[in-house]
């Protein structure tokens, strides 16, 4: 029976540890963003209005195919700088890239610049609508 409590301990102790945060230095707050799957994201963007839809792969991966009025700002350029294309930090971002790394690299440096409604959906892969090409 005193194994019980430890075992309760420990998974206390792993329920706090999420994929979604970044870890910030003592006096820092977390980053975070949401991460969803793409069949949710498909939803929320049935539901919301004002969001904006990034593509954060290459300009060349976004031009063969993207989804619908997404708007390309490719994960290496994302640095610590303001993005003009991003003005309204409160405004929902919905991310994505190939596969799903690159959204959850760019998911986490737009929270740490202080975007406050990331949602990283993973990548056009899993993708359940329509795409186009330029």
């Amino acid at each position: 029976m005193k194994l019980f409590p430890m075992i309760l301990a420990g998974l206390l102790l792993l329920t706090g540890c999420g994929r979604n945060t970044a870890t910030g230095g003592a006096d820092q707050p977390k980053a975070v963003y949401r991460q969803v799957s793409a069949t949710d994201a498909a939803a929320l963007m049935e539901s919301a209005s004002d969001y904006i839809l990034l593509d954060v792969r290459t300009q060349a991966e976004y031009d063969q195919g993207h989804i619908p009025g997404a708007v390309c700002i490719p994960n290496e350029t994302i640095g610590t700088e303001e993005i003009p294309a991003l003005p309204d930090k409160d405004q929902l971002i919905l991310v994505y890239c190939r596969s799903g790394n690159r959204s959850k690299q760019a998911a986490q440096k737009l929270a740490e610049q202080g975007y406050t409604n990331i949602v990283e959906f993973g990548g056009i892969l899993s993708w359940p609508g329509e795409t186009v090409s330029s």
